[in-house]
């Protein structure tokens, strides 16, 4: 069996659509991505829809071509909440189960000078945070109404509009010594059937999450893009730079397009 591991959000809905019938050696987990990163580090996963910051970290992941979580603009699921303006912010605490959104959050917030940064645990309620401001990614954020914070903050948008490239999420990573032979297709049907059927999803699991289902129907199919084309590498490399001159991702890391390709260098 081939052991994968999804992140259990709205937007991931799509990319795991009939997965595990196009290949019946996956075993699929859902978790989130922070800790599916660790799973895969630790070798209890084959292949992660992980942190792309994560990705960079490890630094010898191979990608599944053509697949990623991504917004070319407003991203709806990741929000920054804050009780100040965005020049005053100074404390922010991060969401636990983000990584690429708690980076991006440093690469944005760099220019105000020193931020005490703090992690808010899963279980612990929003609104009890001390901090300016707060990250919260996902379904949480996108449930998230927080009137007691005066402004918020889609880092998606703001992404878009300080580099006008697209702020790239996730990717499905594979560990160096893994091989998947006939799964390796799976992950484009995957993609595709989800895409097709965008609006059966968005009714079954708004009536999970208690959205509408107008709402996520539309969150699929304006919102999220889920390929991993030219402009998503080229967003991809231009946070991977950012990361780096911050110290958050190591020097030197390849960006590996596809799954069985030689490496294209990241910089």
């Amino acid at each position: 069996m081939i052991r994968v591991g999804a992140v259990n959000y709205l937007n991931t809905k799509p990319l795991i659509e009939g997965l595990t019938g196009f290949a019946p050696t996956i075993d699929l987990s859902l978790e989130l991505p922070s800790r599916l990163a660790d799973r895969l580090a630790e070798n209890q996963l084959d292949v992660g829809l992980i942190p792309v910051i994560e990705f960079f970290r490890a630094k010898h992941y191979r990608v599944i071509p053509n697949c990623s979580i991504s917004s070319h603009g407003p991203v709806l699921s990741v929000t920054l909440f804050s009780r100040v303006p965005w020049n005053a912010i100074r404390s922010v605490s991060l969401d636990e189960g983000s990584r690429t959104s708690a980076a991006l959050t440093k690469i944005l917030l760099h220019e105000n000078g020193p931020i005490d940064y703090r992690q808010l645990p899963i279980e612990r309620p929003a609104d009890g945070v001390e901090t300016d401001a707060l990250l919260l990614i996902g379904d949480r954020a996108m449930k998230a109404c927080l009137p007691g914070f005066e402004c918020s903050f889609d880092l998606g948008q703001l992404w878009f509009e300080r580099t006008g490239l697209p702020m790239v999420f996730a990717v499905w990573a594979v560990r160096p010594d893994v091989e998947l032979g006939d799964a390796a297709t799976a992950f484009e049907k995957a993609k595709k059937l989800g895409l097709s059927r965008a609006g059966a999803i968005a009714q079954r699991e708004a009536l999970i999450l208690n959205l509408d289902a107008g709402y996520c129907r539309r969150y699929f199919d304006t919102i999220i893009r889920y390929d991993l084309g030219e402009a998503e590498l080229a967003g991809l490399r231009r946070y991977y730079r950012e990361a780096v001159a911050l110290g958050l991702a190591p020097e030197g890391v390849e960006l590996v397009r596809e799954y069985r390709s030689h490496p294209v260098a990241c910089r």
